[in-house]
C-alpha cells in the first residue's frame, strides 16, 4: 500500500468533496431520509405500544385495570 502524505490526502479529500457537491447530495439525502423515516416509525411503535387496552402486552397477568 502506498503511503500518502497527510497534506496530499487532505487535498484529495477536499477535491472529492467539491466534486461531490457539484453532482448533488442525492445519496446522502436519500440515506438521511430513509433513516429518519425508519427511526420515526420505530419511535412511534415504541411509544404507542404502552397504550394497549386489551392487555396484550402484560403476559396474561391481567393486572392492568
Amino acid at each position: 500500500m502506498e503511503h500518502i502524505p497527510a497534506a496530499a490526502w487532505l487535498t484529495e479529500a477536499a477535491n472529492a468533496a467539491a466534486q461531490q457537491e457539484q453532482e448533488g447530495a442525492g445519496n446522502l439525502l436519500r440515506t438521511v431520509l430513509v433513516v429518519a423515516i425508519v427511526g420515526s416509525v420505530l419511535l412511534a411503535w415504541f411509544l404507542l405500544r404502552g397504550y394497549r387496552r386489551d392487555g396484550g402486552g402484560d403476559g396474561g397477568r391481567g393486572d392492568n385495570d
